[in-house]
């Protein structure tokens, strides 16, 4: 492993697929799955349809998630352009070896994130007394 980015390393580019269409898809087939299968992650594709979409709460997830532009494709690039012709990139005119630094920093962030979510449902499993609330 190299690096937080090695996991994902188109993750500072944005993904070709639409926005609009993953959004579209979802609201309409969603229960299905067929946003997440439009944006190739097959596998939780499938676990979707099985589940009818987390019994909607999944589906309604990955709406607000791509209304905000924070879903992401198979290769974890986020859908954020709303048409599939538009090649509007963000990094585009940054000088070089800028986006890549962007794309680590923002693979760090990510890390520091999941990190602090670990270590709040260690401290919510602990008894009070533990923590420091006293009796």
């Amino acid at each position: 492993m190299t690096g937080p980015g090695y996991a994902y390393p188109y993750q500072g580019r944005p993904s070709p697929r639409s926005r609009g269409v993953a959004l579209a898809l979802g609201v309409a087939l969603g229960w299905f799955g067929a946003h997440r299968f439009y944006a190739g992650r097959i596998g939780s594709g499938i676990a979707q349809l099985c589940t009818l979409g987390g019994l909607g709460l999944w589906t309604l997830y990955d709406l607000i998630l791509i209304a905000t532009g924070n879903f992401r494709d198979a290769r974890g690039r986020r859908l954020v352009r709303w048409d599939p012709e538009d090649e509007d990139d963000p990094y585009g005119e940054l000088p070089p070896g800028v986006a890549e630094e962007l794309a680590h920093m923002r693979a760090e962030m990510d890390e520091l994130h999941e990190r602090l979510e670990f270590a709040e449902r260690l401290l919510a499993r602990l008894p009070a007394a533990d923590r420091g609330e006293g009796a």
